[in-house]
This record gives C-alpha cells, sequence and structure tokens, in this order.
C-alpha cells in the first residue's frame, strides 16, 4: 500500500463497529496505513480527495519538532511582552499560529498528546500545549476555519496575563499561600486589559483570558459567572488548559494518569467544566483509542479492541490471547497510551 503515501482522504474511515479510525482530510503515512490495514479495511474502499498525489503534506512533520520550534518561538515574544507590555500580534500569527495548526492536524491525536505535554519549562510549553488540544477540540467541534484561527490565538495567549506576576510565585515548587493565590488569580484581568487594548486583535481573544478560569456553577473567578454567561472558547479553552496541566510534569506534581484526568474532569474535580465539551473531549479521545496500545495501571500492556458504549472510559483490551473488560475490573485502568 506504499503507493497510497501523500493521497489525502476524502470521508472518514470506519470499522466494521462503526468507530471512526481514520477521519476526513487525512494525508496517508505509513502510520495510518499500518492502522488501517490492522482494522482490515479493504483499502478499494477508501475514497481520496483529488490533488493529491504530489507528495506528503508539511504537516506532517513530526509534531514534537513543530512543538519545540513553536515553544521556542512563543517563548521569545513572551519575554518581550514582560518588557514592552505589548503583543507582537503579527509575530504570533506569523511564526506560532501556523504551527499550532500543523500539530493539530496531526491524525495520531496521542501522539499528539504526547508532543505537547510539558515535562519542562512548563510556562512556554503549556502556552504551545493549550493552544493545540483548544484548536483540535474546535476542529471536532466543527467550527469555522475563522472561528478556529481567533481560538487557536487566544488559546496560546490565555495566560498572557502571567508576564505582570512575580517569577518566584509562577515557580513556587510548593502550595501558594492565600496572599500568593489571590495575586496569581489577578493574571486574568492583567491578560485581559493587555489583550483588549491590543489594536487589531478580536475581543474573543481578550475574553478567553479574562474568562478560562471562570466554572459553570459559578465558582471560578475572576467575576464568578455561570454557564450561560461564560464565553464558549472560554469554556473550550478550560478544558483544554486542565487536561494540558495535568498531564504534565510541574514542580509540584507528577503527571497524572490518563484515566485520573478523564474521570476528575468528568467528575468535576477541577470545578465544573462545560459538560458538553467534556463528553465531546472524552469521546472522540476514548474512540481514538481502537487499535491503540496502552500501559494498564497493573504495569501488563494490551491494545484497546472494543469501546464499551456505558462507559467509554473503560474498553476492552486484548492482552497476548486474552481480554480484559475494564468495566468489570476493580482497580485495572488505563495508565498511559503507548506511542512509540
Amino acid at each position: 500500500m506504499d503507493y497510497l503515501i501523500g493521497k489525502r482522504i476524502a470521508r472518514d474511515i470506519v470499522n466494521k463497529i462503526g468507530i471512526t479510525v481514520v477521519p476526513a482530510q487525512t494525508f496517508l503515512t505509513h502510520e495510518v496505513i499500518k492502522l488501517i490495514v490492522n482494522h482490515k479495511i479493504d483499502p478499494e474502499s477508501i475514497l481520496f480527495a483529488p490533488d493529491t498525489t504530489g507528495g506528503v503534506d508539511k504537516t506532517l512533520a513530526p509534531p514534537s519538532k513543530l512543538v519545540q520550534q513553536a515553544v521556542t518561538k512563543s517563548k521569545q515574544l513572551f519575554e518581550s511582552i514582560t518588557v514592552s507590555r505589548k503583543v507582537p500580534l503579527l509575530e504570533f500569527r506569523q511564526e506560532v499560529l501556523p504551527a499550532i495548526q500543523d500539530v493539530s492536524r496531526n491524525p495520531d491525536v496521542f501522539e499528539l498528546f504526547e508532543a505537547v505535554k510539558a515535562k519542562d519549562d512548563y510556562t512556554y510549553q503549556h502556552n504551545i500545549g493549550v493552544g493545540v488540544l483548544a484548536t483540535l477540540i474546535g476542529r471536532w467541534m466543527n467550527l469555522s476555519e475563522v472561528d478556529i484561527s481567533v481560538l487557536s490565538l487566544a488559546a496560546t495567549l490565555h495566560d498572557v496575563g502571567k508576564v505582570k506576576l512575580p517569577i518566584e510565585v509562577l515557580n513556587k515548587p510548593g502550595k501558594l499561600t492565600n496572599e500568593e493565590y489571590e495575586l496569581v488569580k489577578k493574571h486574568t484581568i492583567y491578560g485581559y486589559e493587555l489583550l483588549k487594548n491590543t489594536p487589531g486583535i478580536s475581543h474573543a481573544v481578550a475574553r478567553v483570558a479574562l474568562q478560562h478560569h471562570e466554572r459553570d456553577d459559578g465558582r471560578g473567578y475572576p467575576l464568578g459567572l455561570k454557564r450561560d454567561h461564560i464565553d464558549r472558547f472560554s469554556s473550550i479553552v478550560a478544558v483544554a488548559d486542565i487536561f494540558h496541566a495535568m498531564s504534565s510534569k510541574r514542580p509540584y506534581h507528577e503527571p497524572l494518569p490518563f484515566y485520573e484526568i478523564l474521570s476528575q474532569m468528568s467528575q468535576g474535580k477541577f470545578g465544573e467544566l462545560n459538560p458538553t465539551i467534556v463528553s465531546l473531549f472524552v469521546e472522540n479521545m476514548m474512540k481514538k483509542l481502537v487499535g491503540k496500545r496502552v500501559r494498564l495501571t497493573d504495569g501488563r500492556e494490551g491494545e484497546v479492541v472494543y469501546l464499551n458504549p456505558h462507559r467509554l472510559e473503560m474498553p476492552l483490551i486484548k492482552i497476548e490471547d486474552e481480554f480484559l473488560d475494564l468495566s468489570k475490573e476493580d482497580g485495572v485502568r488505563i495508565q498511559e497510551i503507548i506511542t512509540v
């Protein structure tokens, strides 16, 4: 099937049980073809978009490389904001957002998640990680390309107000004092004020900086808004923000296991997030787990072969010649997805 490399898929490729294996508009790579073969899908049944035989699209560059390039440039730009108190909007649009857009199109979302995890230099990796994840969610919500462009920028700049906070507070390895926490909460207002006065920027970008810590039950900050008063983009960025923060290594905590993040997000442990967006995020991720190898909390490894429609986070796992139904197992969950 190597002759198919570089062709673009016109329609979703689904397996025998109706799960989307490869989404439409994906360019075929060796990894995508391997996934198609594993699901025993006839290549003759695949519909391709026209004029895509000229080679692999540039967006298929390794996501880790694109992410690192974006992080490096983003760090330079954020450091310039610290000094000038001005947002270099054109530079963000020309030198950071294209990489975020490219990474978000990667057909292997778990390779994407691994690429955006912050392992060091958390602040700048977090900005790019949230930008990529929010853009991915926007695509899953079928937002227009115009809206996705605004969302990508807003997500990347959601924490820009932190440039006005003391670095020793931002990087403190232990628990913040009440006074320090109240100071950190002000980054939402600082960011809003900085962005609303930036010429040429959509006000939606400033709203996300202000509202991304608001929660549907009114217990967020800085305004204590409830669901109907929270901007849709802010709700998307809130989900991306939480997932990236909890899956990354930080000075005061190790990354949480995959199942734990999804479970706690769904249960509102990080505050009451928009349930529609959380459900969409969890459902799309779990659908893309079929065919993936995972490591379980008891150390065993296996392949996800079937999703339980009533408990998506507890699928059926094939371990060698046996099957393990996680919905019937006490204490065994998915620790992480194996991407290499």
